[in-house]
């Protein structure tokens, strides 16, 4: 048993790297792509778009639980994966009704996949094998940063304009990616809690007695879950962690869309432009595998204070904020390259471009490695009200910053970025310093 729980694991890592190469990269080079449009019909926004699929993902997680509860973690993947597979090839021919249907449809399939996905890691896991897994997982998964990216890089290095062949084949291509990570979560083997076996054999009367039982037991659970969640929600911590987590949808949005957006429209690139877009999501992936690796696996029985890991990432952070505002010209978040009327302050580089790709990907894994820490260990009962306030939280300040991008300039983004990682490491450390205390006075 203890062989196929760990099968399971690999095989759910290896299915979600799949599915999200397709994603992210889509993510990434989305309003790129739009950008480079010949169909004049088309009016949509990859921003619009994303802050569609995220607005919607922050509601659908308070009915996830009951969709998965009832279909079943396994199915609950195999039907968002076929989801996300369709909103990645809608792109090979891109029309502004479906892309806007489609956002809405996957907003929903993200909350089913990652409630299914969370339920299904914990089944394949115990007291001794959690950490092991949650980092396999973590580690697979963000390899899904590199490989789509590398494709864009080699095939748009030298491009001015994206031709309609080259957007259907990349988008076919990863559309195909995506479909082979479902199949892959289509091998996964499901495990029954204990005792449960015996029911497979029940006659058919005392199997629908069962059934009833279960589906009114999976009400209450979700109804009890749900009320849980909200008296969570006003705790003090939970409301100061909050800030924190905010800060993390907001970097979110400015690493998964809008940055490469960036890269592709600063024209003092040139030919390399489209290419290095490529690249830079492979450079962010980079920072968070080894981020995710060092904070997440190699950190967990010592003494390295999440503080220390959270002011780490601050530095970094800060660092590529800097970076990018002196590179990047400042209106390249909502105009084309032709018609940037900015000079950056310093001469845009690619060296300087990727670091600042890496150092967004490595302090972005501080915040979430820790922020994952700080929520299993504070609430070790409450784990899953706990992660949908998570979830929920990032994903609404993810969809408005997305909303904003089609307005604002750079620099007005980076201070918006800045401002919240201040109050977010404040509001961490006064948590942090809240249960030192605490902790404390239990030892008198």
């Amino acid at each position: 048993m203890g062989d196929r729980r760990l099968i399971n694991v690999y095989l759910l890592g290896v299915g979600f790297m799949l599915i999200f190469t397709a994603f992210t990269t889509c993510g990434n080079i989305e309003q790129t792509v739009i950008r480079s449009l010949t169909n004049t019909s088309f009016s949509g926004s990859g921003y619009n778009s994303l802050a569609i699929i995220y607005g919607v993902f922050s509601a659908s997680n308070l009915i996830a639980p009951s969709v998965v509860a009832v279909v079943g973690p396994k199915l609950s993947m195999v039907f968002s994966g076929v989801v996300y597979s369709g909103y990645v090839v809608l792109f090979s021919k891109p029309m502004t009704w479906s892309l806007y249907l489609a956002s809405i449809l996957i907003g929903f399939a993200a909350a089913v996949l990652w409630t299914a996905q969370g339920s299904f890691l914990i089944l394949n896991s115990d007291y001794t094998t959690i950490n092991r897994n949650t980092g396999i997982f973590w580690a697979l998964l963000q390899g899904s940063m590199l490989f789509g990216n590398l494709y864009v890089y080699l095939q748009w290095r030298d491009a001015t304009v994206i031709s309609d062949h080259d957007r259907s084949t990349l988008f076919i291509v990863l559309s195909m990616c995506a479909l082979a990570g479902t199949a892959i979560l289509l091998a996964l083997k499901n495990i029954r809690p204990e005792d449960n076996s015996s029911e497979i054999n029940d006659p058919p009367l005392l199997e629908s007695k069962l059934l009833k039982e279960k589906v009114t037991s999976t009400v209450d659970q979700i109804t009890s879950e749900f009320w849980s969640m909200l008296r969570l929600f006003r705790t003090k911590n939970m409301l100061l962690l909050s800030v924190t987590i905010v800060y993390s949808g907001l970097v979110l949005t400015f690493y998964s869309g809008v940055y490469g957006t960036c890269i592709g429209a600063t024209r003092q690139f040139g030919t390399v432009a489209k290419g290095l877009v490529g690249l830079t999501g492979m450079f962010i992936g980079i920072g968070e595998i080894l981020g995710g690796g060092i904070f997440g696996l190699l950190c967990v029985n010592n003494q390295f204070r999440r503080t220390s890991a959270i002011l780490f990432g601050v530095i970094v952070h800060l660092l590529a904020f800097y970076l990018i505002f002196l590179m990047i010209p400042g209106d390249t978040p909502i105009v084309g390259p032709t018609s940037s009327r900015y000079t950056p302050y310093l001469s845009p580089s690619p060296t300087a471009a990727l670091v600042s790709s890496f150092l967004l990907g490595l302090g972005d894994s501080c915040f979430n490695t820790q922020l994952y820490s700080t929520l299993g260990i504070l609430y070790p009962q409450q784990g899953g009200p706990a992660f949908a306030i998570f979830k929920f939280v990032q994903s609404i300040s993810a969809a408005v910053a997305f909303g904003y991008s089609n307005y604002l300039l750079l620099s007005w983004q980076l201070l918006i970025l800045t401002t919240f990682c201040f109050f977010g490491t404040l509001s961490f450390f006064t948590v942090e310093r809240i249960e030192d205390n605490a902790s404390d006075l239990q030892d008198l």
